[in-house]
C-alpha cells in the first residue's frame, strides 16, 4: 500500500500533531504480531529523525536560540529538496516556515480581511501588464485584449478570479507561490533592468498572494504561460491547504484568454461567505481597484423583466389586445466594474472642466460642483500624480464634526491601486476638507500596504500638496473674490486652526485669515487689507473681542478708537481669539487687544500731564472701590480708553476675554474645576473708571460725604455690575442687581412726583 504522507514542518494552525512527515505504518505497526524488539527498534529510529524537531516545536523558542533546532532546520531543508509523487501530483514543501508566517498574514499583516481581493487584483493586473511588454519587446504576434473577470460558486462555495495575462511555467509556479515573500513582479522589474523604469506593474510584495488565506483554507492556481513556445503552452493546477502545495497536470483546462492566463480558486472558509455576494463584490472592487488600466468583469446577476399574457385579466374582446403583465427573470452576465478612467494620468491640458467635475462627483459622490481643481505632475527625487479639488459646500460628514474621520477624503493610489484614505500624515489637519486623489509610483508603505511609513518620501509629497493648494487659493483670491469670500465663509475656520497648531505653516496662514472689521462694513478683511488702511504713525494691529459683531462694536473701549479713528479687527469667537494669540504680529506690527491693561495708544506732552493730575485726584477713589468690591477685581484703576462710559472691565496681560472664561468653563468637567476656575477667571479682571463721567464724579463725592450709606454701596455695585454687564461678563446675582435697578427707578418716580404740583386752573375773560 502507497504510504500516506504528513507534510514536515509547522503546520497552518501551529499544532504538532499534523506537522510530522511519517509512513502511516510506522506510527500505527500493520501487524499486531511483529517482534517487541522490532517495534522498539522502529520506534527508536522514529525518535532519534523527529525528535529533535518535536523539541523544538514544543519549546516554541527561534530556530536559532537552539542547536537542536538549527539542526532540524538543516535536516527540514534537505528534506524539502525532495520532491514527494502522490497520486494527485508532485507534492512540495514550502521553502519558508510557513506556520509562522501564515500566522502572521491571518492575525496580524492585515487588519481588514477585505484586502485579499485587492491584492489578488492587483496580481492579475501585474501579469497582464507581463504579457503586453513581453508582446511589444519579444513577440511577433500583438497580445490579445487583456482583462480580468470574477465569478463566484455559491454551493462550491468557491471565488475565482481569472486573467489572460503571463501566465507562469511550471518551474515559476513552484519559485513564485512556493516560497513566502518571494514576489515575480519584483524579479521581473529587476530582470528588465535600469533602462525599462516606464514599465508599471503593482504587485511588488511577495504576501500578497497569500493574504487569499484569510478567506480561504484551500487554494488552486491553473496557470498557462505566454512565455511557452505557441504550440507547446500547457496548464498547470498549483493547490495548497496552506501546509504544504502540489502541482499536478490538469488536462485540458478552459481560460477564457486564448493565449495564456491565471485562474485561482479559494474555497473560502464558512465564514467568509459574504465574498460569494456579487453586491459585496462589486463594492470592494469600486473601492479599491477602480482605476485598474484593464477591464475588471464580475459575473452579476441581473433582473430582467419579460412581457407575458397576463392569464388572470378578463379575455380581451374582439379587436383588442391580449392584457400583458411584467415577469421577473434573473439573468447572468458579464459587468465591468472599473468604468472610471484615472484622469490624473493624463495631460491637465487635454481635460476640460465637465470631466473634472463628472470626476469629482462619482470619486467622492458629491452633488456640489467643485469650487477650485488643482491637477499637477511632481518629477525629479519623487514621482507622483495628484488632482486636488475644493468643495464648493462644506461635505456633509464635516457639518457636525469639522475634523470628523469620515470626512476625510484624500485617497491614496499606488500604481492606481486604491491604498486608504485615512491616512493622517498624507495632508494637515487643517485640509481635511479638500479632496482629492494622490497616485504614487513609489510610497514606503508596510508589506500589508495598510499603514504609511514615516518617511522623507511623505514629507515630500505633503509639502508639495500644501503649496499647490494654497497656491490655488491665492490665485482664488486675488482672480475671483467673491469665489474666494464663499470658500472663506466655508472653510475659514480651519486655516485659523491650522493656524493655531500647525507651526510648518503658521507664516503662510497668516495672510489668509480674515476677520470683521469696524471699517470693512459688511465683508470681512485680511491682515494684509487692514495695515493698508492704517493711520500714519499707527505700528499696532488693534482688535477688540465680543460674541458676536454687536458685541465687539458696542463694547466701551471702542469709543476711544472711533475719536482717534483707528480700524479694530473683531474677534467674534473662542477660535479668533485663540487664533490672534497664535499670530502676534504680522509684518513686524503687533495685535494688540484694547481690551486689555496697559493699553498705549499715544499721548501728547499734555495729555501726559494731565492725566498724572487725575490720578493724584481720583487715587483715594479706586482704592476704596478696590475695598467695596473686594475679590470681584484684581484692582480698580483711572482709565483713558473711555469717553461715554462710566466703567469698565479689562484683563490683565494675560487674561482671558469672558468669552473665552466661558468657553472655557464649558470644556470642565467637575463643579470643582468650575469653582477653581470661576474664582480665578474673576481675579483677573481690572476695573477702570472714566473720571470725567458725572456717575464716578458723583460716587466720589459719595465716597466723601457717606461712605457707608446703603445708598453708596448701590452705587458702587451697579458701577461694577453695569461695567461688567455691557463687557460681556456674567454678574453673581441677579435677583440683586434686579433690585438695585427697582430701587433707582422708584427713587426717579418719587423725585419726578415731588417736583410736579397741582397746577391752577388759568381763567380766560
Amino acid at each position: 500500500a502507497r504510504a500516506q504522507k504528513v507534510c514536515i514542518g509547522p503546520s497552518f494552525n501551529g499544532r504538532l500533531g499534523a506537522s510530522l512527515a511519517l509512513p502511516l505504518e510506522m506510527v500505527v505497526p500493520q501487524r499486531p504480531r511483529s517482534s517487541p524488539i522490532l517495534a522498539a527498534a522502529v520506534l527508536g529510529v522514529v525518535a532519534y529523525v523527529v525528535g529533535p524537531a518535536a523539541f523544538a516545536l514544543l519549546g516554541g523558542r527561534s530556530a536559532r536560540s537552539s542547536g537542536l533546532r538549527q539542526g532540524t532546520a538543516r535536516w527540514a531543508t534537505e528534506t524539502k529538496t525532495a520532491d514527494t509523487t502522490t497520486s494527485d501530483g508532485e507534492e512540495f514543501e514550502f521553502q519558508a516556515e510557513v506556520g509562522r508566517v501564515m500566522d502572521i498574514i491571518v492575525n496580524s499583516l492585515y487588519s481588514n480581511k477585505d484586502v485579499f481581493l485587492r491584492e489578488l487584483v492587483s496580481n492579475a493586473a501585474d501579469a497582464c501588464d507581463k504579457k503586453r511588454f513581453l508582446a511589444l519587446t519579444e513577440s511577433d504576434a500583438p497580445p490579445e485584449p487583456m482583462k480580468l473577470r470574477i465569478s463566484t460558486d455559491k454551493e462550491a462555495r468557491t471565488l475565482t478570479i481569472e486573467d489572460n495575462g503571463v501566465g507562469m511555467l511550471k518551474e515559476e509556479l513552484q519559485e513564485n507561490l512556493g516560497s513566502i515573500a518571494r514576489s515575480g513582479t519584483a524579479n521581473f522589474v529587476k530582470e528588465l533592468g535600469t533602462g525599462q523604469a516606464d514599465v508599471s506593474l503593482i504587485g511588488q510584495f511577495g504576501v500578497g498572494f497569500y493574504s487569499a488565506f484569510l478567506v480561504a483554507n484551500k487554494l488552486e492556481v491553473y496557470s498557462k504561460s505566454f512565455k511557452a513556445p505557441e504550440g507547446e503552452r500547457k496548464a498547470w493546477r498549483w493547490m495548497s491547504t496552506g501546509h504544504s502545495y502540489t502541482l499536478s497536470d490538469p488536462g485540458d483546462v478552459d481560460f477564457f484568454g486564448e493565449q495564456s492566463g491565471t485562474r485561482i480558486v479559494l474555497h473560502l472558509k464558512e465564514e467568509a461567505q459574504e465574498y460569494l455576494d456579487s453586491g459585496k463584490l462589486s463594492d470592494l472592487l469600486k473601492k479599491y481597484s477602480e482605476f485598474i488600466t484593464f477591464p475588471i468583469e464580475l459575473w452579476n446577476e441581473k433582473v430582467q423583466y419579460d412581457q407575458v399574457p397576463d392569464e388572470s385579466a378578463p379575455p380581451p374582446k374582439e379587436g383588442e389586445k391580449q392584457k400583458m403583465k411584467s415577469v421577473p427573470r434573473s439573468v447572468y452576465e458579464w459587468e465591468v466594474m472599473n468604468k472610471m478612467k484615472p484622469i490624473w494620468l493624463r495631460n491637465p491640458e487635454v481635460v476640460n472642466e465637465s470631466e473634472y467635475t463628472e470626476f469629482y462627483k462619482t470619486t467622492f459622490k458629491a452633488f456640489d460642483e467643485p469650487l477650485t481643481t488643482t491637477h499637477f505632475k511632481v518629477e525629479g527625487q519623487i514621482e507622483f500624480r495628484a488632482l486636488l479639488f475644493i468643495p464648493s459646500t462644506m461635505p456633509f460628514e464635516l457639518t457636525r464634526d469639522m475634523f470628523s474621520p469620515e470626512g476625510k477624503a484624500m485617497r491614496l493610489y499606488v500604481k492606481r491601486v486604491f491604498i486608504n484614505d485615512k491616512f493622517d500624515d498624507l495632508v494637515p489637519r487643517w485640509l481635511t476638507f479638500a479632496r482629492g486623489v494622490i497616485d504614487s509610483e513609489d510610497l514606503p508603505l508596510n508589506v500589508g500596504r495598510e499603514i504609511l511609513q514615516k518617511s522623507r518620501t511623505l514629507k515630500i509629497i505633503r509639502k508639495r500638496v500644501v503649496r499647490k493648494v494654497l497656491d490655488t487659493i491665492d490665485d482664488l483670491r486675488d482672480k475671483k473674490p467673491q469665489k474666494y469670500e464663499q470658500f472663506w465663509s466655508s472653510y475659514g475656520k480651519y486655516f485659523k486652526v491650522g493656524l493655531v497648531e500647525d507651526l510648518d505653516y503658521k507664516d503662510e496662514l497668516k495672510r489668509f485669515v480674515r476677520f470683521w472689521s469696524s471699517k470693512s462694513e459688511d465683508n470681512q478683511t485680511s491682515l494684509d487689507e487692514y495695515i493698508s488702511r492704517m493711520k500714519e504713525g499707527q505700528t499696532q494691529i488693534y482688535y477688540v473681542t465680543g460674541e458676536g459683531r454687536r458685541a465687539a462694536e458696542i463694547a466701551p473701549a471702542m469709543e476711544k478708537m472711533r475719536q482717534k479713528d483707528f480700524e479694530v479687527l473683531y474677534m467674534v469667537d473662542p477660535l479668533d481669539e485663540i487664533c490672534s494669540q497664535s499670530i502676534v504680529d504680522y509684518q513686524g506690527k503687533k495685535l494688540v487687544d484694547i481690551n486689555k491693561a496697559g493699553l498705549d495708544l499715544g499721548k501728547t506732552e499734555d495729555e501726559k500731564k494731565e492725566m498724572e493730575d487725575t490720578l493724584k485726584e481720583y487715587e483715594v477713589l479706586a482704592t476704596w472701590l478696590k475695598k467695596q468690591l473686594g475679590e470681584r477685581v484684581q484692582k480698580v484703576q483711572i482709565s483713558d480708553r473711555l469717553v461715554d462710559s462710566m466703567a469698565t472691565l479689562v484683563q490683565g496681560e494675560w487674561g482671558m476675554s469672558p468669552m473665552m472664561q466661558r468657553y472655557m468653563k464649558s470644556q470642565t468637567t467637575s463643579s470643582a474645576s468650575d469653582s477653581a476656575f470661576a474664582i480665578g477667571s474673576r481675579n483677573q479682571a481690572i476695573l477702570e473708571i472714566n473720571p470725567s463721567h458725572t456717575v464716578i464724579k458723583s460716587l466720589k463725592t459719595a465716597m466723601e460725604v457717606a461712605p457707608d450709606a446703603p445708598s453708596t454701596e448701590d452705587m458702587v455695585m451697579m458701577v461694577y455690575e453695569t461695567a461688567a454687564l455691557i463687557g460681556g461678563y456674567t454678574i453673581e446675582d441677579p435677583g440683586d442687581f434686579a433690585k438695585r435697578v427697582t430701587k433707582l427707578m422708584e427713587a426717579q418716580a418719587d423725585t419726578s412726583s415731588g417736583s410736579s404740583g397741582p397746577m391752577d386752573a388759568e381763567v380766560v375773560s
